[in-house]
């Protein structure tokens, strides 16, 4: 696993210890912010389901300004933190361990808004749907922020979800699909 492109482009990062993270391949990576990006002027992002970090990480390489990371695994944590380091962005990030949920209400209560939202949950735990309804009922995303869902082959999500739509959805190999949604 590595950064592909922008200023920490080639930097390597770490995978989180285990098998209950699958981290997004190089592959898959590069074709996602080819379809969302590729590169970035500013706007703040969030990782619900962080693992590695390799998700956000690339997309500050490419321009974001800042990311906030959620990881209910402690080991997660401190992967995630192990590669912030790795690339130099301590000043632009923030990281928490909590579950999804209880996350979207905090950066909620906050008054926080998102570009670009990153939703990459364990496979056997999808919960994509209702993290999507709970974005928008929150107003998370930005109005003219995007929705990155990676999730299974099997997983068949609407192609409206409250006030989100569907612009593009791709599928790689026989067990990853991207979805990416953005507001009505």
């Amino acid at each position: 696993m590595r950064v592909i492109a922008g200023e920490c482009k080639g930097r390597p990062l770490k995978a989180v210890p285990g098998t209950n993270t699958r981290p997004t391949t190089d592959k898959i990576k590069e074709s996602i912010f080819n379809m969302i990006g590729p590169f970035f002027d500013g706007g703040t992002g969030l990782d619900l389901y962080g693992g590695s970090g390799g998700l956000g990480l690339e997309a500050l390489s490419r321009g974001m300004e800042h990311f906030i990371f959620i990881d209910k695994d402690q080991k997660a944590i401190h992967t995630i933190k192990e590669n912030i380091k790795q690339c130099n962005y301590e000043d632009n990030t923030e990281v928490f361990r909590n579950d999804a949920k209880r996350a979207l209400k905090a950066l909620h209560k906050r008054g926080m808004q998102f570009d670009m939202i990153f939703l990459d949950p364990p496979y056997a735990k999808q919960m994509l749907l209702k993290d999507m309804e709970e974005i928008d009922k929150l107003e998370l995303l930005s109005p003219e922020g995007s929705i990155v869902t990676e999730h299974g082959t099997d997983v068949t999500l609407p192609e409206e979800i409250g006030n989100f739509y569907q612009v593009r959805q791709e599928t790689y190999g026989k067990t990853t699909t991207i979805t990416i949604y953005k507001r009505d």
